[in-house]
């Protein structure tokens, strides 16, 4: 570290170095320019001599310790990194608390306010009961005390208790209506408590996961690791790559609906063994299945996922699974999305080693992107910057046949929607002499659109003869 003029005010140098500043942005600046604290004394000329003493050691003392000071120079950066990180988190979390509390309010005046008419109405029904009531009594008053008029009094008597029973049902059907919107408030209320609920509970398992492996590094960084930097760097990469992985693979449930067409090939066998398992959706559906099946990925986020579900998973490399594994073991072998991050050597080495592995009758599934489809192998395959190559299902039918495995089935998996495909020329109202050239431009379309728009994805099946 060389002697630097600083350009943070010194008062701000001061107050880092006195512990109270707690203003990350300073920090930063201070790591990220590489200052020095600077030397000062107030003791007069004695003081002058102690500053000039520190001076002069300070450069006998960097030469040997520039290595391990600029080692924690860049671990307290990453970590600086990483504590602002979950600051997003906090704030949304609290976004979402403020809107639960708004929520709350603007049910409670909703229900209030329910409330308040259907007492209105009870009240205007009572007056408008007393008053018919009234009324009543009053004709069968006047009626009775009118000798010169014949009156039906058990016919007044029906017409009023109709028209209570009438008021009655008015009022069974306005208490019906009131309890049933309040139900529907209450119900819709429920639900959009529940869904806070799983947010809010998602943030907080995020966060206390964050905060779980900031420590565990932390842990290892403050232990006899060689380097801290190599961990928290594996760390952040494992991150990114599980978050691309919800983004652009696609979810969990589209996942595994993907896997059925091979569910009846794998039935009936041994121990299934998944090759970078990933989250877990191939071991989810196979044990849904009654197939038992284990998993290896070198991501640990990911190996994480899979043992909260569940599933027996480990950490390690594919080919020394494989390895590890005693010959002829394993019932079948699947590997999803994987090859296609492998030099074609390794991927060689993978189908031979899978072969050594399955037992006679076991199958290997391998399943990539579609090369032979130019959208795919143009375009969306290069959308994952760890993809090594494209693997073509030719050569790749080839490699499995020269290392044993026959028969090898191909898979066509994921057309693209008919919205996305070239369009058929209509021959609704073509003359008799054009209609040759319509049927021609739809041939021409039909090979061009499997061209550009073939299947996204294919899948080998790969059989180990039973005699072998």
């Amino acid at each position: 570290m060389t002697d630097r003029t600083p350009e943070i005010p010194e008062a701000v140098i001061e107050s880092l170095r006195s512990g109270e500043s707690r203003d990350l942005g300073q920090w930063r600046s201070l790591w990220q320019a590489d200052h020095e604290f600077p030397i000062v004394s107030h003791r007069g000329w004695l003081g002058r001599l102690v500053v000039l003493g520190k001076r002069l050691l300070r450069g006998v003392v960097r030469a040997p310790q520039a290595d391990l000071w600029e080692r924690q120079r860049a671990y307290n950066l990453t970590l600086q990194d990483q504590i602002e990180a979950i600051g997003p988190l906090q704030r949304e979390a609290e976004q979402l608390q403020d809107l639960v509390a708004e929520v709350r309010r603007a049910l409670s005046a909703e229900v209030a306010h329910l409330g308040g008419d259907l007492q209105t109405v009870q009240a205007e029904l009572v007056r408008d009961l007393r008053e018919t009531r009234d009324k009543q009594t009053e004709e069968l008053i006047a009626v009775q005390t009118e000798s010169a008029r014949v009156v039906d009094v058990k016919n007044l008597e029906k017409q009023h208790s109709d028209f209570l029973r009438s008021h009655a049902k008015r009022m069974d059907h306005l208490e019906g209506f009131h309890n049933r919107g309040y139900d529907e408030v209450m119900d819709h209320t429920a639900a959009l408590f529940a869904q806070l609920d799983n947010k809010l509970d998602r943030y907080r398992e995020l966060s206390r996961e964050r905060w779980g492996r900031l420590g565990g590094l932390l842990a290892v960084a403050e232990g006899e690791s060689p380097d801290p930097r190599a961990e928290l760097a594996r760390a952040v990469a494992d991150e990114k790559y599980l978050e691309f992985e919800d983004r652009f693979r696609g979810s969990e449930e589209d996942i595994a609906g993907r896997l059925e067409p091979y569910l009846e090939t794998l039935k009936g066998r041994g121990q299934v063994l998944d090759l970078g398992c990933g989250r877990g959706e191939a071991l989810e559906v196979l044990s849904a299945h009654g197939i038992r099946c284990s998993g290896v990925d070198s991501n640990v986020e990911m190996v994480s996922r899979c043992r909260e579900k569940g599933f027996e998973a480990e950490v390690g490399d594919l080919f020394s699974a494989l390895e590890a594994r005693e010959e002829a073991s394993l019932g079948g072998i699947v590997s999803f999305h994987v090859i296609e991050h492998l030099p074609a050597p390794e991927l060689d080495r993978l189908t031979r080693l899978a072969w050594r592995a399955l037992e006679p009758g076991g199958v290997l599934v391998l399943e990539t992107p579609n090369p032979v489809s130019v959208v795919v192998g143009a375009s969306r395959f290069w959308i994952d910057p760890t993809h090594e190559r494209p693997v073509h299902p030719e050569s790749l039918k080839t490699m499995l046949e020269l290392s044993g495995f026959d028969p090898v089935e191909h898979v066509d998996l994921q057309p693209f929607a008919s919205e996305d495909r070239l369009p058929e020329v209509s021959a609704d109202g073509i003359d008799g002499d054009l209609l040759p050239l319509v049927e021609g431009i739809n041939r021409l379309r039909d090979r061009l659109d499997e061209l550009l728009f073939g299947f996204q994805d294919y899948g080998l099946v790969a059989h180990k003869p039973r005699g072998a």
